[in-house]
């Protein structure tokens, strides 16, 4: 099992990959790491922060989806009728975006420093976008 730490804002989260049920999102996360990005708060879907990714075409199709993800799951919506994105629930989530519901990806779990994504949620929902890395640990 992949082990990541997550540093977003001044939190630090330890994370586990979800390889058995989203093999090829996870193979395709891994060969981007260290990633580094912006988090910044999401706009329909509830308690949820989010990183863009635009038109960026991973070549991945839908594994794992939900469209109700758990706080401290990450979920990864390949693209197709809205942008490329990861979304990381801190609270109640019901992904979607202004074309309606979506379903993403669930492919990484936080498995240490919970007690903190609410305070991450609030964060960057009042003060605005938060440094966010992904690493190996």
């Amino acid at each position: 099992m992949t082990t990541l730490i997550i540093n977003a804002g001044p939190f630090e989260f330890e994370a586990v990959m979800e390889e058995a049920d989203a093999p090829e999102t996870c193979a395709k996360f891994k060969t981007l790491l260290p990633y580094k990005e912006r988090i910044i708060h999401v706009r329909w879907s509830g308690e949820g922060c989010w990183i863009p990714l635009g038109d960026l075409d991973l070549g991945l199709d839908y594994e794992n989806h939900t469209s109700h993800p758990a706080p401290g799951q990450f979920i990864l919506y390949p693209g197709g009728i809205s942008e490329t994105e990861i979304l990381l629930a801190y609270g109640g989530v019901s992904f979607a975006s202004k074309v309606g519901q979506l379903a993403g990806n669930h492919f990484l779990t936080i498995t240490k420093g919970r007690e903190n994504l609410t305070a991450l949620g609030k964060m960057t929902l009042w003060q605005g976008a938060q440094d966010i890395v992904f690493k190996l640990k």
